[in-house]
């Protein structure tokens, strides 16, 4: 008698974990919107690590940890949570904020640029993520659900803040601290 193999059931976890890994590869270019859409339902019906493992396979994987040295953490999620990043902290040159019905606050003003070009793929799947910028910062943003709210001109050469943002059922708010009016 032959032992047939089981398929190993697949968690709400596992599920979570490819759903970041999908929202991740849109907010780079590498999936449509209509195919991301597709994944997400495939994903929320897969029983098995097979099935899920189908939903992902031309996919990424985790990328390796950065070298010493470089600037730590290009990723953030927030699964039915918040998540702050603040304070003083180096932003590389290309920083994920995936968040899954909840907020996010990515905190600029005291964080230090790594280059004249920041880039910050943002997904908000029922939630909000609020993006504060500090002053003379040039922000360019692209994508659907995103605003901002940055008052000033920017100096010649100054650095970027490009968002790259999907809001489904949430916001993504770019914004900066109002200037103080003249007295």
């Amino acid at each position: 008698m032959s032992v047939q193999h089981q398929p190993l059931r697949a968690s709400d976890r596992d599920r979570d974990e490819v759903l970041v890994r999908l929202h991740t590869a849109y907010a780079e270019g590498r999936l449509s919107e209509t195919e991301l859409d597709e994944r997400i339902d495939l994903t929320l019906a897969a029983r098995t690590h097979d099935d899920l493992g189908r939903v992902s396979a031309d996919l990424p994987g985790p990328r390796p940890a950065a070298a010493p040295g470089a600037p730590a953490g290009r990723l953030q999620v927030a699964y039915k949570d918040t998540v702050t990043r603040g304070g003083r902290w180096c932003v590389p040159d290309a920083f994920t904020s995936v968040v899954y019905k909840g907020r996010a606050l990515l905190d600029l003003r005291t964080a230090e640029l790594t280059g004249p070009v920041t880039t910050l793929r943002v997904v908000a799947y029922k939630s909000t993520v609020e993006i504060v910028v500090p002053a003379g910062v040039r922000v360019e943003v692209t994508g659907m659900g995103v605003s901002t709210d940055v008052h000033g001109a920017p100096q010649t050469g100054a650095p970027v803040v490009r968002v790259q943002g999907l809001a489904y059922k949430g916001r993504i708010e770019a914004k900066g601290a109002r200037p103080h009016p003249a007295v």
